[in-house]
């Protein structure tokens, strides 16, 4: 009778964090796809397939549901940027335009909102330590890490993208020929 138990224990606990998973799933989507006041319980619990009582109950609130989506958002940026190895120029600029093609527009959405939804400015403080030791790691050029930052910003994707209208290889092209300027720069040249 104890392992009918064990194994009931097991598949409910399979199916919660079965339930869980679509809930973030449809709850990262929701997030990098609207503004942060447009998303509502009751429209992430209808796309995760359960009542908005269910993802209450995983999540307590809106706040923690988007800190928790961003969390998994995190997990697929560094995947993403991941998949290039530190020193391959071209390869980390492949990857960050199409880490940037799927969650720019939302990061610069949430960005927008940092002064208003005081729960962002924690995740955007991690996002921005992210990117930073990205930069640091992907180009190891310590006396360029500011410069380069700023080069592979979020930022800088939305004014040649968005802003400027340039197409998703354009904008990789252009975000690529930044970087090599600074990368040639001569760290001895650098003023005191």
């Amino acid at each position: 009778m104890n392992t009918t138990r064990t194994y009931n224990m097991s598949a409910r606990r399979a199916a919660a964090e079965a339930t869980r998973s679509r809930i973030l799933d449809a709850a990262a989507q929701a997030f990098i796809t609207h503004w942060f006041d447009e998303v509502t319980i009751q429209a992430v619990a209808a796309d995760a397939g359960v009542s908005g009582q269910t993802v209450l109950n995983h999540f307590g609130d809106k706040e923690t549901l988007f800190a928790a989506a961003a969390g998994r958002l995190s997990e697929q940026i560094e995947s993403r940027r991941g998949e290039a190895p530190p020193g391959d120029v071209d390869a980390a600029i492949d990857a960050l335009v199409h880490d940037y093609e799927v969650t720019g527009d939302g990061v610069i959405r949430a960005l927008a909102l940092e002064e208003r939804v005081p729960s962002l400015r924690p995740l955007l403080a991690q996002g921005r330590d992210f990117h930073r030791a990205w930069v640091e790691r992907t180009f190891d050029r310590p006396d360029l890490v500011v410069e380069l930052v700023v080069a592979t910003d979020v930022y800088a994707w939305k004014l040649l993208r968005r802003d400027q209208g340039l197409s998703r290889d354009a904008t990789r092209d252009a975000m690529h020929r930044i970087v090599l300027a600074l990368l040639a720069l001569d760290p001895e040249d650098e003023e005191s």
